[in-house]
């Protein structure tokens, strides 16, 4: 009988197969047949290794390892999108909340002064007297907005700006009683000037990023560039609300309006009390006033930019017989800088003498444009003068952040928005008496040397932190 041998190939686990009479050489088929199952059983998945095969050779079985199943590959996860830096910056607890609170009471900003024209004008039939009115309302507000802003610092924005504000409303409120009874022109005044004491909600706002920012630049950067995006946004859509109001309804309807978003916005605003930063000590060195140096004196020369390009516009536009389209062709720039801020807010940060350098040879574009006669040329050109002052007024702002300590960084960020008003001030009375005496075409050359004369005085190396 011949000897079993198994091959070289075969696993140490191969033996012999025997039949049902016990020798070798019995039907393969028996040998491999699995044994029954049983009634009922439940029926498992395969196992992932597969039964040997069997083979005979001779009288020899042979038992050989099965070839491995081939696995598919894994599907690869497909990668993730990051966030954007908007997306990242709104995750952060507490923030959808406040800036809800801080675009509401931004958007009456835009409509008081427009509100108390049209109002005052439309029952007592004199613009002199709606001017005087908002002049003197203004310059209160340089006096008395920087003591709000400190008094914020010093105490806490929720034990400050709600009385403020209820101040401010209850000024409103009674601006359009006084308005309405005929009351004597000094109550006018007396009424407006209550409110003064507005808190500067932007300033408070930027305040709150910077506290809960602090170790990010990129994201700083980021919640600054939507600031300023929010503030075009506000200055372009409150006076088409207010006009609309005033009109559509009646005259006090867009005073009583932006006093009723003022006071929700900053009830809402204030109630977010987990992301408000805490009240500071007083804080020893020198005043906001003194460490601002040349950054307030390059915030009033960009107002008188702002100023005399808006007067020079409406001039140009009413002189060519399109006084109706002032408002939209104005917006434009207001767009180009709202769309520019929240651009500029994924790039990364420019210095300040790059983006003053861009304004001026942007700033130049109106006047090009106005000297053709063409609307369409000119709408363009102010589009393009918009999304040259959003890096600029980022970039200033955050100067600030470096020049003023945290204690009393919403009083630096007031007195530059006081200098940007005086300078409006300024630099539309300018534009007004150059177009009575220069048409309404030379004048677009006060903006342009405005912005050459800002790239001088911001064209130094910012200053370093201060710390608190």
């Amino acid at each position: 009988m011949p000897t079993a041998t198994p091959p070289p190939a075969v696993p140490p686990s191969a033996v012999p197969a025997a039949g049902p009479s016990g020798l070798p050489g019995a039907a393969p088929a028996a040998a491999a047949a699995p044994p029954a199952r049983p009634s009922g059983a439940v029926r498992r998945s395969a196992p992932a290794a597969t039964a040997p095969l069997m083979a005979v050779t001779g009288t020899t079985l042979v038992l050989a390892a099965a070839p491995a199943r081939q696995q598919r590959p894994a599907r690869t996860a497909r990668p993730t999108r990051a966030p954007g830096p908007y997306r990242r910056l709104f995750a952060l607890p507490g923030t959808r909340g406040f800036t809800t609170g801080n675009l509401i009471a931004r958007l009456p900003m835009g409509m008081f002064g427009i509100s108390a024209v049209m109002m005052i004008a439309g029952q007592r039939g004199s613009y002199a007297l709606a001017g005087g009115v908002v002049a003197a309302g203004l310059a209160a507000t340089a006096v008395v907005a920087p003591w709000t802003a400190r008094l914020v610092d010093r105490h806490g924005q929720a034990r400050v700006a709600v009385p403020a504000t209820l101040i401010a409303v209850l000024g409103s409120l009674s601006l359009v009683a006084c308005v309405r009874t005929e009351a004597p022109a000094w109550t006018l005044f007396a009424s407006y000037a209550a409110t003064a004491t507005t808190p500067n909600i932007g300033g408070m706002s930027r305040a709150r990023w910077t506290h809960l920012l602090k170790g990010d630049p990129a994201a700083h950067h980021t919640a600054m560039s939507f600031e300023q995006a929010a503030d075009e946004l506000a200055f372009m859509l409150g006076p088409v609300v207010a006009a609309f109001l005033c009109t559509a309804v009646f005259p006090e309807a867009g005073t009583l309006a932006g006093a009723a978003l003022l006071l929700t916005g900053m009830l809402v605003f204030t109630a977010h009390r987990a992301t408000e930063p805490p009240a500071a000590a007083p804080v020893r060195g020198k005043s906001p006033l003194r460490s601002l140096g040349r950054l307030l004196p390059l915030f009033f020369v960009l107002g008188t930019m702002f100023g005399s390009l808006e007067i020079t516009s409406v001039a140009h536009l009413g002189g060519h017989g399109l006084g109706a389209l002032s408002g939209p062709v104005i917006a434009l720039q207001a767009a180009g800088s709202c769309l520019a801020g929240l651009l500029y807010g994924t790039l990364r940060p420019r210095g300040l003498p790059a983006c003053l350098a861009v304004l001026a040879g942007a700033m130049a574009l109106p006047w090009a444009a106005a000297a053709t006669g063409s609307v369409p040329a000119l709408a363009a050109a102010l589009l393009a003068a918009g999304t040259a002052t959003a890096p600029v007024m980022v970039t200033a702002m955050s100067r600030i952040h470096a020049a003023i300590p945290p204690g009393r960084l919403n009083e630096g960020m007031t007195l530059a928005v006081t200098a940007i008003f005086a300078g409006i001030s300024v630099g539309s009375a300018t534009a007004g008496s150059a177009i009575d005496h220069l048409g309404t075409t030379a004048p677009y050359a006060l903006p342009a040397a405005a912005a050459l004369l800002a790239l001088l005085l911001g064209g130094s190396r910012g200053p370093k932190r201060q710390e608190g």
